[in-house]
């Protein structure tokens, strides 16, 4: 997930951009790196995007949105080189893979690497991402490669990695719906007074249709003929209760608490001459990679067949520069923890709480649909509060902190070993 203010340095004038804003596919120029967030009301988006906007990526002033089981919204910034009613590179790609809730794919372009990550139908904030290297793509797809049930694993060819595929871009962008950027704040100026004075002039002209139609056509007596009524026979139709996404929930305490000894146990796996990088849990599995400093391979493959630690698998990339592991954690319990906060009381205690405690905390107001499965029975909408936390603490220690909060669930937890941080993804539902 993208932290406020991660595109800065590459938007200051002195530092080298590593990312690029656009490819173009069959003559067609797609705008890429967009920051994706969960839309909440899809029917009314503007006030929640020009919030959003403002609030995490400064100078966002265009827009795309997402439709579909997971509406979203991506933003992105003018001045870096895109434009108002350019297609959407990621939006025509999600709706051609409609039949995957969830893949995670690099595809090798003219004007750089796309990396693109969707999970459970949502574009992940840093899932669209056009990299201007080829060693920061692949290093950002195979820490993403290890984590269990992908619907596909799509990469170049050349890479040579297992249980992947080399998918033709063009045919997937020609089948994707063309969604376009626009401007955040479109209507203002001299474009909303002429509106408006449109506005009035076709509603003149149909006050003065409705009058001359009123005082100057003959009124006609409408004949009148007596039908017999028909007998109305109402049917009960019997609507069964929609399941509450709180109603059964993974217990984020056995999430955190896999987590920790997760890491841990994967961590003690340390080949001379090899580096561990970014570690990610989902809560029944972790998985990492190593990069190759001063070690071999041969070095590497020893240290994995003399570790205690049970791998679900692990592999080495064609080169032997490189190679991932992961390891299957117990099975998560379930638990029912209904919300106890309003959304605006929730933003509010937790702000309050973390400006105690000293600590930055992003927070993003998202939804999910549950679908009745019942016939002309709409979905139901339950409203959420997502919330990402960068920390030195240990999941242990955040148990105590997070499980206070009713309706809470934890979605990701990754480790940084050369930094010691720990980030973490959750949401929590209101009422």
């Amino acid at each position: 997930m993208l932290k406020d203010g991660e595109f800065d340095n590459d938007l200051d004038d002195g530092a080298p951009r590593t990312w690029g804003t656009s490819i173009t596919v069959g003559g067609t120029v797609y705008a890429t790196s967009l920051f994706w967030q969960p839309l909440q009301n899809p029917n009314d988006p503007m006030q929640e995007i020009e919030e959003t906007s403002s609030a995490v990526l400064e100078g966002a002033d265009l827009f795309c949105i997402k439709g579909g089981r997971a509406p979203q919204f991506g933003i992105c910034v003018s001045q870096e080189g895109y434009k108002s009613g350019q297609y959407v590179a990621a939006c025509s790609l999600v709706t051609a893979m409609d039949n995957l809730s969830s893949f995670v794919g690099v595809f090798k372009t003219d004007d750089g690497w796309w990396y693109t990550c969707v999970r459970n139908d949502i574009i992940l904030s840093d899932g669209d991402m056009l990299f201007l290297s080829e060693d920061e793509a692949k290093s950002q797809f195979m820490s993403m490669l290890a984590v269990p049930d992908w619907g596909m694993r799509i990469a170049p060819q050349e890479w040579g990695i297992e249980d992947t595929q080399e998918v033709s871009l063009s045919e997937l962008m020609q089948r994707g719906a063309k969604a376009k950027l626009q401007k955040i704040k479109g209507l203002r100026g001299t474009k909303l007074l002429l509106i408006i004075v449109l506005s009035l002039l076709i509603g003149g002209w149909l006050i003065s249709s409705l009058i001359d139609k009123l005082l100057f056509t003959p009124v006609k007596k409408p004949v009148v003929v007596p039908i017999r009524p028909k007998a109305v026979v109402e049917q009960k139709v019997e609507v069964k209760p929609i399941p509450k996404p709180w109603e059964k929930l993974a217990n984020p305490s056995t999430f955190m608490e896999n987590c920790f000894h997760g890491v841990k146990q994967i961590t003690d796996l340390t080949p001379p001459g090899w580096t561990i990088g970014n570690i990610t849990c989902t809560g029944t599995s972790v998985a990492t990679s190593w990069a190759r400093n001063a070690g071999f391979i041969s070095i590497a493959k020893e240290a994995i067949d003399k570790t205690d630690i049970k791998l679900a698998g692990y592999g080495f990339d064609p080169n032997g520069n490189s190679f991932t592991a992961s390891i299957n954690l117990p099975p998560l319990d379930t638990l029912e923890s209904p919300p106890t906060y309003n959304m605006t009381d929730l933003r509010y205690t937790i702000n309050n709480e973390f400006q105690i405690l000293n600590l930055p905390i992003s927070l993003i107001n998202g939804s999910v649909s549950v679908p009745s499965n019942q016939p002309n029975v709409p979905p139901v909408t339950f409203n959420k509060l997502i919330f990402g936390i960068n920390s030195p603490h240990n999941p242990l220690i955040w148990m105590g902190l997070l499980m206070k909060y009713s309706g809470l669930e934890i979605n990701l937890i990754t480790y940084s070993p050369s930094g010691g941080m720990w980030h973490y993804e959750g949401a929590i539902y209101v009422l």
